[in-house]
């Protein structure tokens, strides 16, 4: 018999979330500059991606669980798969196959993943990538991505690290649920300076040590009362606004991706916000939903949306481990607020508070205890994490130096994260060789042309670009001055393009450039502040 080791109760979760409307795939894309070397790609799988059991196994199911079970009829060829796109092979023919690809089930006869590498795309190559949830998550899938690449041009492609991790014990699938969580409880204690973490290190002195014990009591307490309050706040969480883009998903797909934004004014800007990048980013997400929203009608008044933000729990040096080693945190955007300072330094808020509670270790618990029980349990028990939110947003760092692999340069990579239950959209970030990259993947039947909303995300950022010029740093930046800012451009903008447009009709008319009194100016185009008034530079 095929050797066969136990999945893990969250990765067994993530197994089972599969539906008809929504797959449990990460799907990804990487563009080339040029063609990549075929048989190098091949080698590079082989050396790299197969030396991981979850790759070269298929996935079996009982009464008691699931297994990883050898392949023994293992064919890369099944998995590495050749495409052309129809037509002029442009980024409109990528993004079908995109979409038709991430509604496609992958063979649930053999391992759970698949690559197509596109081999006529914008003059060179594009490798999609389709992995089941249940192999990794993004922070893992992005380690193993980086040993099959390398930043020299001219080097050799690299030899797989040596893998010391230990397999997690077969026969005991509760060591699996309760030593990641565990490790992972410690962990985030570690990063928050929480007493408690020593205590739980040394719970034995503290035991004899009266005044450590109290100051351990005290921890304790602390501890149990906010994760008390988490607990009420999953258990008590309402729906968030109803929009279109809330509803049961058919299970046909849309991808869109943007232009990277530069990592770097991503970073000044929220430094001077006092903001995260993640806070920056969300917020223009939100602000691009808002948009997108209003253009079709949806009353927006207090409205907010709430996303599913995963949040990792892996400990540094453990990205290139498999397996999912993450929590949610249910994060409500506020798309109803349309000044874009407000709104960002809102989310930096809500974001904030999160981070003092335990939500991400208490959903990934729930994750693993999804996993070991039986599949209808498993449903009820997720319902509150797939039908009270609209969207899941990630944001996965990535390499900030270009990388080269097969023997090609790496231009651009996005992906596309999975949704379950009646979520319908997914917005993923991932930044490499300083860019930022957006990804959005949604349900046809709610949205079927994501790309009016992330053709947005850019005017959202330069709307914030723009009131942290305008507005004096020394006096800071609040939201009331930073409107007062934006309005007062956009009117300038406006005087400057009701002037432009008396001219051109003066010199159609040859009268010098003389304006005409009365003309009638150009119709008005909605954009952000900043690119009205760099359009008047030139």
């Amino acid at each position: 018999m095929p050797k066969r080791v136990r999945m893990s109760p969250v990765d067994t979760a993530w197994l089972r979330m599969d539906s008809p409307g929504n797959l449990m795939m990460i799907v990804g894309v990487d563009v080339f500059d040029g063609p990549c070397d075929l048989p190098r790609l091949q080698r590079l799988l082989r050396s790299h991606l197969l030396q991981y059991r979850q790759f070269r196994s298929r996935v079996v199911q009982d009464p008691g669980g699931a297994w990883w079970e050898e392949d023994e009829n293992f064919d890369l060829d099944q998995h590495l798969v050749r495409i052309g796109l129809p037509g002029r092979g442009g980024k409109e023919e990528l993004q079908k196959l995109v979409a038709q690809l991430a509604g496609q089930a992958l063979d649930p006869g053999k391992p759970l993943w698949q690559f197509h590498l596109v081999e006529n795309y914008d003059g060179g190559h594009a490798l999609i990538a389709r992995i089941h949830h249940c192999i990794a998550d993004g922070i893992a899938l992005i380690g193993v991505l980086m040993g099959m690449a390398t930043s020299d041009p001219g080097a050799e492609d690299a030899e797989p690290a040596p893998r010391h991790r230990r397999e997690i014990d077969a026969d005991n699938p509760i060591e699996q649920w309760l030593r990641p969580f565990t490790d992972a409880t410690v962990r985030a204690l570690d990063r928050t300076g929480d007493f408690a973490a020593r205590v739980l290190h040394a719970s034995a002195r503290a035991l004899d040590d009266p005044e450590l014990a109290s100051e351990a009591a005290t921890a304790y307490a602390r501890i149990a009362a906010q994760v008390g309050r988490d607990v009420a706040t999953l258990a008590l969480m309402e729906s968030d606004t109803p929009t279109r883009l809330k509803g049961r998903p058919g299970g046909s797909k849309a991808v869109a991706w943007n232009e990277p934004l530069p990592l770097a004014d991503v970073k000044a800007v929220g430094k001077a916000l006092g903001c995260s990048v993640n806070d920056v980013l969300l917020s223009c997400a939100a602000g691009a939903l808002r948009g997108y929203l209003l253009e079709r009608g949806d009353d927006l008044a207090r409205a907010e949306l709430r996303a599913m933000v995963p949040v990792n729990l892996r400990s540094p040096g453990k990205h290139q481990s498999l397996g999912n080693r993450f929590g949610l945190a249910p994060l409500l955007l506020p798309i109803g607020i349309e000044n874009p300072v407000e709104r960002a330094l809102m989310v930096r808020a809500r974001m904030n508070e999160m981070k003092g509670g335990y939500l991400p270790l208490l959903t990934m618990g729930v994750l693993g205890l999804a996993g070991l029980v039986p599949r209808a349990v498993q449903s009820q028990l997720l319902e509150i994490f797939q039908r009270k939110a609209t969207a899941v947003m990630t944001n996965v760092p990535g390499p900030q130096q270009a990388l080269y692999m097969a023997g090609a340069k790496l231009r651009q990579m996005m992906f596309w994260v999975p949704q379950s239950g009646d979520i319908g959209v997914g917005v993923s970030i991932l930044s490499y060789d300083g860019g930022v990259q957006f990804g959005l993947v949604t349900d046809k039947k709610l949205c079927d042309d994501p790309q009016r909303i992330i053709d947005r995300f850019a005017p959202e950022f330069e709307q914030l670009v723009y009131a942290v010029l305008l507005v004096p740093w020394e006096k800071g930046i609040d939201p009331g001055s930073a409107e007062r800012a934006l309005n007062a451009t956009e009117a300038l903008a406006g005087a400057v393009r009701n002037l432009a447009g008396r001219v051109d009709v003066a010199l159609a008319h040859g009268d010098g450039g003389a304006a005409l009194p009365g003309a009638a100016p150009r119709p008005k185009r909605r954009r952000s502040a900043f690119a009205a008034a760099r359009a008047t530079l030139h």
